[in-house]
């Protein structure tokens, strides 16, 4: 009986779920590795598109200092620290509603992105552009972008827990808004000359396969607790924030 007990408290439980998110998303991110460093270390010296985008953005960066002005007020105010008090902030808030284990899956993606992220540069260890009269300055290594990477796991996540609370078409107006606040974000990096093109492009295919890999890892485990599918693009990662049954509760 107490065997019983504890197999059914490991199955239906938190029953790993920390673990099998940050798994699942390692593994993902992992198979991404090899061809994000090819695709840095085959472009080596610069590559023109790099070298040319770089060029000519930051000339415009020059001669348009009121544009500029304001890329940097958007790429501040959307940078990476918003989003991770954002996704805390509506972690705890989950966590308080009772909805815990969406609480762990918002908090497991948002630092197993960053920690990858932060690896992947420390691997790479990639130069960032190095222009005449530079409009903006970053610290560390290039690749990937943290900007581009943590704004596709922000947003990813937040609409991921709203979309259960919008009609048709509010999803997909909220996908359409995500979207273009990472591919905004991604711009502004590029445009103030602190990343290449290339690595904002890594850092949004990080965001997504670390996106995926979370998604997956926690559709899976709500599966295995006999709770109806979700298409998790289209109706979110949870049904509702309202408290969760006693997993003790469901039937097998």
């Amino acid at each position: 009986m107490r065997l019983r007990n504890w197999t059914a408290r490991r199955s239906y439980g938190d029953g790993g779920l920390g673990a099998r998110l940050t798994v699942a998303s390692l593994t993902i991110a992992l198979v991404m590795i090899p061809f994000m460093l090819l695709l840095v270390l085959a472009k080596l010296p610069l590559n023109p598109l790099d070298a040319s985008v770089a060029r000519d953005l930051h000339r415009y960066a020059l001669a348009n200092p009121d544009v500029t002005r304001l890329l940097i007020v958007w790429t501040d105010v959307f940078g990476p620290l918003t989003w991770r008090v954002v996704v805390v902030a509506a972690a705890v808030w989950l966590w308080v509603r009772g909805a815990r284990r969406v609480a762990i899956w918002a908090t497991t993606t948002i630092a197993v992105g960053g920690l990858l992220g932060l690896a992947l540069k420390m691997i790479v260890s990639r130069a960032r552009p190095s222009l005449p009269d530079p409009v903006a300055l970053a610290p560390g290594e290039a690749f990937p972008s943290g900007h581009a990477l943590t704004v596709t796991l922000g947003t990813g996540v937040l609409v991921l827990l709203i979309l259960p609370r919008l009609p048709a078409w509010g999803r997909l107006l909220t996908w359409v808004i995500a979207w273009f606040l990472v591919v905004s974000v991604a711009y502004t990096r590029v445009a103030l000359g602190v990343h290449w093109v290339s690595d904002v492009v890594a850092g949004v295919m990080l965001g997504v396969a670390v996106l995926a890999g979370t998604v997956a890892a926690f559709e899976t485990w709500r599966r295995e607790q006999g709770r109806k599918p979700l298409t998790p693009p289209i109706e979110g990662v949870m049904r509702t924030t309202r408290k969760e049954p006693d997993p003790r509760h469901y039937a097998g």
